[in-house]
């Protein structure tokens, strides 16, 4: 049995894709670049923001200054418009109440800024206690850094043979396998099944449902 599931956000618990375009293209826009269609934003994310402002970037503008321009218009945008066409994927708020109601504890780890992370899960699932909500820190290392991992074992107090990470990317697949826990992919998200099966998680679900059969 795990005692701890560990989910990423973006991709996992919640498609939040759109927004996450819309509002990066208003940072583009306003800025005199080119935007992006929001299917090319599937293969931009999941590793924090400033990697996918310097994705959406022209190759010739990628500047450290640049990004932080982008930033710069962005954050103030996206926190207004985080939610506007954000959902959680079909299956996941029965899945977090089945495994609270089973006395698993239940945490978030993300490469998204912890504003929003702690804002998002706080607006699309107040009815789950997270053992801890996780989002990218200042100085601290982004996924596939363990670290994160690292910081909710802290909290939880469970071994790391007692956790199931869950998440859509190799970056999840990479962090789940820096940090010396179990690894499930899920196919619905932002990235190919393909791309999950190159990092040879032990569990790969098609569906929330398939992961409750993985805990006990």
């Amino acid at each position: 049995m795990k005692k701890l599931v560990i989910f990423d956000l973006d991709g996992t618990l919640l498609n939040t894709i759109a927004d996450l375009a819309h509002s990066t293209n208003y940072a583009l826009n306003k800025l005199g670049y080119p935007t992006h269609e929001i299917e090319k934003y599937n293969f931009m994310v999941g590793n924090g923001i400033d990697k996918l402002f310097e994705r959406a970037l022209p190759e010739e503008e990628k500047s450290k200054e640049n990004v932080l321009r982008v930033r710069k218009e962005f954050v103030p945008y996206y926190d207004i418009h985080n939610a506007d066409d954000s959902c959680p994927y079909p299956g996941i708020p029965e899945l977090l109440s089945y495994l609270q109601d089973a006395g698993v504890q239940i945490a978030v780890a993300s490469n998204k800024y912890q504003a929003a992370t702690q804002k998002l899960v706080d607006h699309y699932f107040p009815e789950i206690h997270f053992t801890a909500v996780l989002g990218q820190r200042e100085e601290v290392k982004v996924k596939p850094d363990p670290i994160i991992v690292s910081d909710i074992l802290e909290v939880a107090k469970v071994a790391k043979e007692e956790v199931l990470y869950v998440g859509d990317s190799g970056v999840d697949m990479q962090t789940a396998a820096n940090a010396g826990v179990t690894a499930c992919g899920v196919t619905w998200g932002f990235r190919p099944r393909t791309e999950l099966e190159e990092f040879n998680p032990s569990y790969i679900a098609d569906t929330a449902g398939e992961i409750k059969k993985l805990i006990l």
